[in-house]
């Protein structure tokens, strides 16, 4: 009887390590490992090994919550099933070799707060379903190449506090509502082809601090650094 209640808990516990996090967040991790060659990562992974144990990732409460993965030598591309992670809260890949576009998926990580992919090799347009994140306080893509315009419906981003889109091919007009959100302090997109930088510009000052216009600083607060491009210097 010792026995078999011995090998009972044994198993017990197994199962409980291998049910860590539910089964489509396990193959959101192992469908980014294969995806971005995670073999030649800086910082690599055991699949073996418990979510709460590889290098990166935190698991609270059952469920992955971030992955920090910053200059890890991540290449190749984003794996759809990332939106797999509903618990997401921080996803951190900056500084890496990543190509191709970002996957709409992204849109599904309903609880995600930072999304962080600059100095990539992203191209392509920035997904319309990002303005499904609600709890998004930063969003930072740049240094990547990604084109097309900034999304209508990125006014319903209303918690946004950092907006990083510098240096990418990124063209037309800016939404209006995005700079009028008060919650806004850092607001960088210099080095695209916006088309009404002077508007936008001009609201920001009204609403918070400094607003650096190329090589032109204006402090009225000091309250926060915002990076824009004047429509002067445009091509």
């Amino acid at each position: 009887m010792k026995l078999r209640l011995t090998t009972f808990f044994a198993l017990f516990i197994s199962m409980s390590l291998m049910a860590q996090i539910p089964q489509a967040e396990q193959k959101a991790l192992e469908e980014l490992y294969h995806q971005t060659n995670g073999a030649q990562w800086n910082q690599t992974w055991d699949l073996s090994l418990d979510a709460s144990d590889l290098p990166g990732v935190t698991v609270e409460n059952g469920h992955v919550t971030e992955i920090r993965m910053l200059f890890n030598n991540l290449s190749g591309t984003i794996p759809a099933t990332i939106g797999h992670l509903k618990e997401l809260k921080v996803l951190e890949l900056s500084f890496n070799k990543l190509q191709g576009a970002l996957p709409t998926t992204l849109g599904d990580l309903t609880k995600l707060e930072v999304l962080a992919l600059n100095g990539n090799n992203l191209k392509g347009n920035i997904p319309t379903t990002i303005s499904k994140l609600s709890k998004l306080r930063q969003l930072h893509v740049s240094s990547n190449q990604l084109n097309g315009e900034i999304p209508a419906d990125f006014v319903r981003l209303s918690q946004l506090e950092v907006f990083n889109v510098f240096d990418n091919n990124l063209k037309g007009a800016l939404p209006v509502g995005l700079a009028k959100n008060r919650n806004i302090r850092e607001f960088m997109v210099a080095e695209n082809n916006f088309e009404n930088t002077n508007e936008i510009s001009n609201i920001l000052l009204s609403n918070s601090g400094q607003v650096n216009l190329q090589n032109n600083i204006f402090n009225p607060s000091g309250k926060s650094i915002i990076a824009i491009e004047s429509s002067d210097d445009e091509n």
